[in-house]
C-alpha cells in the first residue's frame, strides 16, 4: 500500500509546491539532447518585458505544447543519439511550444499591424533571450485602449523562486556557471541526485539567454560528478540586472 501511493504523494506534493509559488507548467528549452526546462512564469516574465511597446498592453500569457506537439508530431529520436536525462516531475517533452496572449491595442493604428508587432517581439524574445521554439502565436485583442489610458504592459510579478546557497563540488560547479544568479530549490534540494541522473535549479541573469546558461551548467556539473550522470537543468527565475 505504501510503495504503491508513493509516487502519487510525490507527485501531488510537487504539484502543490508548484502552483503555489504560481511557476506554471515546465516548458522545455532547446533540443531532447539539451535536457534543461524553465518555468512558464519566469519565460512568461521575459516575454513581458519584450512586448513593452507604445501603444499595447499584455494580458493573460500562456504558454503550452504547439498543436503539432500535442497530435504527436515531432520527430522520432534516433538512436544513436545519447539518452537525454529524465525531465522533472510534471515537465513538458521537448517539442514545439505555442504561445496565447491577450492584449488591448490603442484605437490609432490598425489592430492587424498591431499584432503584427507584437508577434514579432515575443518570437524574437522567445529565441533570443531563453531558446524557446515557438512554432505558434495566438493573439487576442480584448479590447480598445482609452485616450489617456498608459500604454504599458500589465504588470504581474511571479514570486521569487527560493534561493539556495551552493554546498558541495557539484552544487558550486553549477553555481559558478556563467549566467548564474543563484541556485534555487522549488523541487525540493538545489541539488537532486537520482540513481541515473542529477537534476539542478537555478536562476539565470536577465542578460543571458536562459538556454545558454543551462548548458554551461550542465557541462560543468557533468565535469563535476564522479560517476559522470546525465544531468538536467530547471530555470526557475530569470533575474532582470
Amino acid at each position: 500500500m505504501t510503495t504503491a501511493r508513493g509516487p502519487r504523494r510525490v507527485d501531488g506534493w510537487t504539484a502543490g509546491v508548484r502552483q503555489q509559488l504560481g511557476l506554471g507548467r515546465l516548458l522545455p528549452l532547446g533540443g531532447p539532447a539539451d535536457g534543461t526546462w524553465i518555468a512558464e512564469s519566469a519565460a512568461a516574465s521575459v516575454l513581458r518585458a519584450a512586448a513593452a511597446r507604445p501603444g499595447t498592453a499584455l494580458g493573460k500569457v500562456r504558454i503550452g505544447p504547439a498543436a503539432e506537439a500535442a497530435a504527436g508530431g515531432g520527430a522520432p529520436q534516433d538512436p544513436a543519439d545519447p539518452v537525454p536525462p529524465p525531465a522533472p516531475p510534471s515537465a513538458l517533452p521537448p517539442g514545439p511550444l505555442r504561445i496565447e496572449a491577450e492584449f488591448s491595442a490603442a484605437p490609432d493604428r490598425p489592430l492587424p499591424d498591431a499584432a503584427t508587432a507584437l508577434r514579432a517581439a515575443l518570437l524574437t524574445a522567445a529565441a533570443a533571450r531563453l531558446g524557446l521554439e515557438i512554432a505558434e502565436v495566438d493573439l487576442t485583442v480584448t479590447a480598445l485602449l482609452e485616450d489617456g489610458t498608459p500604454d504599458q504592459v500589465t504588470a504581474t510579478t511571479a514570486p521569487a523562486a527560493p534561493r539556495a546557497e551552493p554546498d558541495g563540488p557539484v552544487a558550486r560547479a553549477a553555481a559558478g556557471a556563467p549566467g548564474v544568479v543563484s541556485l534555487t530549490r522549488v523541487l525540493g534540494s538545489p541539488v537532486h541526485t537520482a540513481r541515473d541522473h542529477v537534476r539542478v535549479e537555478v536562476a539565470t541573469a536577465g542578460d543571458h539567454r536562459a538556454l545558454d546558461v543551462a548548458r554551461s551548467v550542465r557541462t560543468a556539473v557533468a565535469a563535476a560528478t564522479e560517476e559522470r550522470l546525465p544531468v538536467s537543468v530547471l530555470v526557475t527565475d530569470v533575474v532582470s540586472r
